[in-house]
């Protein structure tokens, strides 16, 4: 899957695909749905804490960015999307 360049104006995320054992994908989303969360948040939750934890200047520069297009992202679409 190509890179999207930086400056290029996107529309959504990319999706990235992951390797995972069906049997782990879906004991994964039955805890994180027991813990009032998805498997999306949940993952998006764990990179941002090993960034912040583990990571340089620039990375963390990049996760405030990340954070800051989200957040616009969800200001056009009226939020995020309530959890079912």
């Amino acid at each position: 899957m190509a890179e999207q360049s930086a400056g290029a104006s996107k529309r959504h995320t990319t999706p990235r695909p992951i390797r995972v054992p069906d049997p782990l994908w879906q004991a994964y989303g039955r805890v994180c749905s027991r813990l009032g969360s998805d498997r999306t948040n949940d993952v998006l939750e764990h990179m941002k804490a090993r960034v912040l934890e583990h990571g340089t200047d620039e990375d963390k520069a990049d996760l405030a960015r990340a954070e800051q297009e989200l957040s616009e992202r969800r200001a056009r679409k009226g939020g995020r999307p309530a959890q079912s």
